[in-house]
């Protein structure tokens, strides 16, 4: 007979521990007490654990994109007195322009009063985004500036399919075809801003920079988040530069919700292509902050965000501004993530973002500043 041993008591009081790892995409621990708590909570709630788009083969994305895309935080725009699209030729093919009109409204004449224009270019990386990521926005601009102004939202084509130059090139194609629309439209040619958010600030960027040289007058550009200089973070193959990056913000932000430098990299790869155009005179329309000539730009408003990646370098094409006597604004989101200007219905910066937008537009478009 086989008598029982003793018992162990290391396996007897065993109890398996509970393990828990960090979910997929989280907010770095060391950031979550710098982030506005309520995009914390949100982020938390409906992004901590997923895929970032970029991390979903682009052809999967392509096919179902609401599959893969989260979208919250957006207040809704008012109504405006009409919305349409027009198609607009470009190289290659055609793009979609929306227009976003307030009710006509007449001069001391009795003849159709002129009125300013905002040509919007969307963020997203020049991979994602389209005209629905600045809809509300828009029509939040025509809505404030009480019949003043028509604004304009810019579909180009998107990287990987259409690589650079594309995306730019359809912008510029797109906002001198809008000049050509003056008339249909009622818009004071000397009356013109151009803005965007991260991708979108890049291309005004570039914009503002051609309509200098083009002796086209603009009155405002309006840079949120910019990506300005791709060139010195990322090698020419597209990867992460974290030893030679001169901005702060890349290594302090790198694992950073909305746009960690992984994502970045992407876009980068993306946009140029591996490797990168060789270099060229072209180089500052990839990087503004690269562009020979400062002088006689368009007056400036440059948004960017305290936790954001690209906070340093929208800094220093802001000083590059002012140093060449552009006058410039700079905001600082504190608190703020990359994404804070489309969170304008749960964060307190996106709503400050919307009022001084258009405190800006009124100042800079107004008629009294005509001549």
């Amino acid at each position: 007979m086989v008598q029982p041993t003793t018992s162990n008591p290391a396996l007897t009081g065993f109890r398996a521990p509970t393990l828990i790892q960090p979910l997929h995409n989280s907010i770095p621990p060391e950031l979550v007490p710098r982030y506005d708590p309520v995009y914390v909570a949100y982020y938390n709630a409906f992004n901590a654990g997923r895929l970032h788009t970029h991390e979903v083969p682009i052809e999967e994305f392509r096919k179902n994109p609401a599959r893969y895309t989260i979208a919250y935080g957006r207040a809704p725009g008012p109504e405006v007195f009409r919305v349409t699209e027009q198609k607009c030729p470009v190289n290659g093919g055609e793009i979609t322009v929306r227009i976003f009109e307030p009710a006509p409204q007449q001069d001391d004449q009795g003849q159709p009063k002129k009125r300013a224009a905002y040509v919007n270019f969307h963020g997203g990386g020049w991979v994602f985004g389209g005209l629905n990521y600045d809809h509300s926005f828009c029509k939040r601009l025509v809505h404030k500036l009480e019949g003043n102004l028509v604004a304009f939202d810019v579909d180009y084509r998107l990287a990987p399919e259409h690589k650079f130059p594309i995306p730019v090139d359809d912008s510029w194609t797109a906002f001198n075809w809008i000049r050509s629309k003056a008339a249909e439209f009622n818009l004071d040619l000397d009356r013109f801003a151009v803005g965007g958010v991260s991708a979108g600030g890049h291309i005004s960027a570039v914009i503002s920079h051609l309509c200098r040289d083009a002796n086209i007058p603009l009155r405002l550009q309006l840079l949120t988040v910019p990506a300005t200089d791709l060139h010195s973070v990322f090698t020419p193959h597209g990867d992460f530069d974290r030893e030679n990056c001169p901005y702060d913000s890349y290594r302090e932000m790198e694992f950073a919700p909305a746009l960690p430098a992984a994502r970045m990299a992407y876009f980068h790869r993306s946009f140029l292509g591996v490797p990168r155009p060789a270099q060229s005179d072209e180089d500052w329309k990839i990087s503004p902050i690269r562009a020979p000539n400062f002088q006689g730009l368009a007056p400036a408003l440059v948004f960017t965000a305290e936790l954001d990646p690209l906070r340093d370098e929208g800094e220093a094409y802001a000083a590059k501004l002012q140093a060449a006597g552009v006058a410039v604004e700079v905001i600082r989101v504190a608190g703020a993530p990359h994404v804070f200007a489309s969170l304008d219905g749960i964060l307190e910066g996106g709503r400050d973002y919307n009022k001084k937008v258009v405190a800006t537009l009124r100042e800079q478009l107004g008629e009294q500043l005509k001549g």
